[in-house]
């Protein structure tokens, strides 16, 4: 199955176990746009308590709030949006369909990483445990023709960014052969600029309306509360604030289901800290959020840091840490150095003072920003599609599992009686009154157990509890893992502690 195969796949899983839906679907959907089922809703709680608990509670000096989504037009444009909030865009003339000419540019550079990579995965075939995949990336013929290619591009590319030429973006796409998928040809316009703010009006009547804008990131929501929070708050630099929100953009290329959505929600966290010191707390954001993500369990391997070349108007330094999905190494968390700028804008616009007072040098001065910010729902994706196994088992028989990381799983315990009879769900009753102020749970009673067990299976619950007819005489039941399918018998009165050991969000953080 290739990757792209497996994505479909996954996404077709995602809605047949509620998981998520496309949006308005009984009237033919809405592009880019969807909704979270049953078992999303909780799997994307479950990832925004990780990591509210991990950022407000774990950390004495930073704390939370909750902006509102209209705000002030001018605070989009001293943050610099109503400007320079746009994205290159290119049109085919024969399919009539539209794309951002970075991303067509970015896929190409991509394919060919792909090419790369396999070579070195057949020579690591080849040669076994005496690889050597540096010597192997320095001599292969095949590997140092695709590598001059992407070099070749990638410096055209860096150079054409950071001189905002889109001239020079569609030359590249030229010269590249890039066509379009739908109809496979090279027949593109101009690249032009588009801005992705959604706009609305507020008032009672339009003529009397106000133009703002749906947000399109909940970072300027933290910055314009900053004097609210330190002063109520009576904090001390360094301190942070995070939030966690919705965002629109109005994205014409969407793509990639929930990866890049005109609808999201972030998770962001600004820390505030003394002009100077910025490149250090830089550095040490960047290991605490790897060490975050890491934590999960879901292989260190998949991660990467990525490294801007191009900064944005308000940085210093940034870096995106980048997940390993089914369509490649892609942007998950970004972390910027965003300096005074948007501190310093703010009051420049609102002319309201936005300083700190700093007792010990007796000085002012407005604080630097190190930002950290993670879409939600590509953090829902990554943990899904990494979840996502198909395992062979004996007999010929296979079984679809989600092996969501436990704390994260939406439910945590299935409860089964073996039978509808017998007085065993009067029994499965009773675990379920002791477990359910706890966790997540679901009660099932119908089909065989077999049955049963792979519907857990494939919404990724960590633990199936069955009760038996030998229940009725000893008190115990059996408990079935996820990942490794073992049974082991244990007390009905033992079964919270048993579960609470892998499922508890506070080993999770403990960890970290």
């Amino acid at each position: 199955m290739t990757q792209d195969e497996l994505f479909k796949v996954l996404v077709a899983h995602c809605k047949e176990y509620g998981f998520i839906f496309p949006s308005s679907e009984i009237y033919d959907g809405l592009a880019a746009v969807y909704d979270y089922g049953q078992m999303g809703v909780q799997l994307k709680n479950n990832i925004k308590n990780y990591w509210w608990e991990a950022m407000t509670r774990l950390n004495e000096n930073i704390v939370g709030i909750d902006s509102a989504i209209f705000m002030h037009p001018r605070i989009w444009e001293a943050s610099g949006h109503v400007g320079a909030f746009n994205d290159p865009l290119i049109d085919n003339k024969d399919s009539k369909k539209r794309y951002r000419a970075d991303v067509l540019i970015e896929d190409y550079l991509g394919k060919i990483e792909e090419k790369i990579e396999k070579e070195v995965a057949k020579g690591r075939k080849k040669f076994g445990e005496a690889f050597d995949e540096a010597q192997f990336r320095a001599t292969n013929p095949n590997v140092l023709r695709e590598q001059a290619k992407w070099d070749e591009v990638h410096n055209r590319y860096v150079a054409a960014e950071k001189a905002n030429d889109f001239a020079e973006y569609r030359q590249i796409i030229i010269d590249c052969n890039i066509v379009c998928p739908i109809s496979g040809t090279c027949n593109w316009t101009e690249v032009r600029q588009f801005n992705l703010m959604f706009s609305t009006s507020v008032g009672s009547t339009a003529d009397g309306a106000n133009l703002i804008y749906l947000r399109p990131e909940t970072a300027q929501g933290i910055f314009v509360n900053y004097l609210n929070v330190q002063k109520t708050g009576r904090m001390k630099i360094p301190f942070g604030i995070a939030q966690i929100g919705k965002a629109f953009r109005n994205e014409i290329v969407a793509r990639q289901f929930i990866f890049r959505m005109r609808e999201f929600e972030q998770m962001e966290m600004q820390f505030f800290i003394k002009p100077g010191t910025e490149l250090e707390w830089f550095k040490k954001w960047k290991e605490t959020r790897m060490k975050w993500h890491v934590n999960l369990g879901m292989g260190a391997e998949n991660y990467r840091f990525h490294d801007h070349e191009k900064l944005a108007h308000y940085a210093n330094a940034a870096t995106d840490i980048e997940f390993n999905f089914p369509f490649g190494f892609k942007e998950l968390e970004g972390i910027h150095s965003r300096t005074n700028f948007d501190l310093g804008n703010h009051q420049k616009f609102s002319g309201k003072k936005i300083e700190y007072f700093d007792p010990e040098e007796n000085t002012s001065y407005t604080p630097y920003v190190i930002e950290t910010s993670i879409g939600v729902d590509r953090m829902v994706l990554a943990v899904l599609s990494h979840a996502y196994t198909v395992e062979e088992l004996e007999g010929g028989d296979s079984r679809v599992v989600m092996k969501i990381p436990a704390p994260l799983a939406p439910i945590k315990v299935a409860v089964m009686p073996l039978v509808k009879k017998d007085g065993l769900p009067e029994v499965a009753q009773k675990v379920v009154d002791e477990l359910k102020y706890d966790f997540s749970y679901q009660y099932d009673e119908k089909d065989s157990i077999g049955k049963r067990y792979r519907r857990q299976d494939a919404i990724g619950t960590p633990f199936c509890v069955t009760i038996d007819h030998d229940t009725l005489t000893d008190g115990m039941v059996t408990v079935r893992e996820r990942d490794t399918m073992q049974q082991e018998r244990v007390k009905i009165e033992d079964l919270r502690a048993l579960i609470e050991k892998k499922v508890s969000l506070t080993t999770l953080l403990r960890n970290l």
